[in-house]
């Protein structure tokens, strides 16, 4: 009974519910965030987006007429379609080899693990034009291998599965690291086949990471020029890539048609990575709550 008479209604109701004041639990844009926020918009700005409005700006130079007629040159068609179909051939390639290994130095142990860790890392800081000097000295005409393949697109493939495999590797490893062994052993307790473990499990998980990766592969490959130049050489309609062919328009004094046919990488290359991102995110979306899951269990 309460000190009035009437029934007790226990510390529950007697304790009104706190509201917040006004404004509290909102968190503003303070003076540190907008500052932030405006220094990083404005660095993106003079890096990345003032430099392709340039180029686009100058690709129409001519109008879009000589726009047209700039990327759909037979030279132009040519070396767009070795630059794509190589670069494609590639990125399947190293996304199924970086991910073997991204596996084997993540999962196992073996002497000289350090070392071939690190040697993944040398296309980052090896120039380009050095890696074209090694790959023909292996595979020129003095091949100490007895292998031949200088303006072929197997040495242009090869160049390109240099210089891109890192980025598969590099994103997949993290995620490696991460996976629930326990879910894995657990399959293999119950009978489960490794393939039918990767396909259930592992693969899930790593499926946004490696989208992630083959996007980056894919963009680094449209665009690469250093690593081609000899190996490849730059044969018209047969080993010549879309950097090669920019160059010797620039070389010939067109610019607003090197402009056009770059502006033709640079947006090939943002819808590929645009929409390997968010089949990423679909991906990471659907396979949040089946972690969920296992985690309450």
């Amino acid at each position: 009974m309460s000190v009035l008479g009437g029934p007790s209604l226990g510390p529950a109701a007697t304790t009104a519910p706190s509201t917040p004041p006004p404004g509290r639990g909102r968190r503003g844009v303070g003076p540190g965030m907008a500052l932030g926020i405006g220094a990083g918009t404005l660095w993106l700005s003079l890096i990345v987006l003032i430099p392709i409005a340039a180029i686009v700006a100058r690709s129409v130079d001519g109008g879009w007429s000589a726009f047209v007629d700039a990327i759909t040159s037979d030279a132009a068609v040519a070396a767009l379609k070795v630059t794509v179909g190589t670069s494609v051939v590639v990125t399947l390639i190293n996304a199924v080899v970086g991910v073997q290994i991204a596996w084997v130095l993540t999962r196992d142990s073996f002497p000289g693990k350090r070392l071939l860790d690190a040697l993944i890392d040398l296309p980052f800081a090896l120039p380009t034009i050095v890696a074209s000097i090694v790959l023909l000295s292996l595979y020129g005409p003095d091949s100490p291998v007895g292998i031949h393949v200088q303006q072929t697109k197997i040495g242009l493939g090869i160049a390109l599965l240099f210089v891109t495999l890192p980025f598969v590797v590099r994103t997949v490893q993290p995620v490696i690291l991460e996976l629930d062994r326990d879910a894995e052993q657990a399959a293999a307790t119950l009978g489960s086949t490794w393939w039918t473990t990767a396909r259930r499990i592992v693969f899930p998980a790593l499926a946004p990471a490696l989208l992630s990766g083959a996007g980056l592969a894919f963009s680094r490959a449209i665009g690469e020029f250093g690593s081609v130049v000899l190996i490849g050489g730059g044969i018209p309609k047969q080993t010549e890539v879309s950097s090669q062919y920019i160059r010797s328009l620039i070389e010939q004094d067109s610019p607003q048609d090197a402009a056009a046919v770059s502006v033709v990488l640079l947006a090939l290359s943002f819808v590929v990575l645009l929409v390997l991102r968010l089949a990423g995110d679909r991906l990471s979306r659907r396979e949040a709550p089946t972690r969920a899951t296992k985690t309450d269990g």
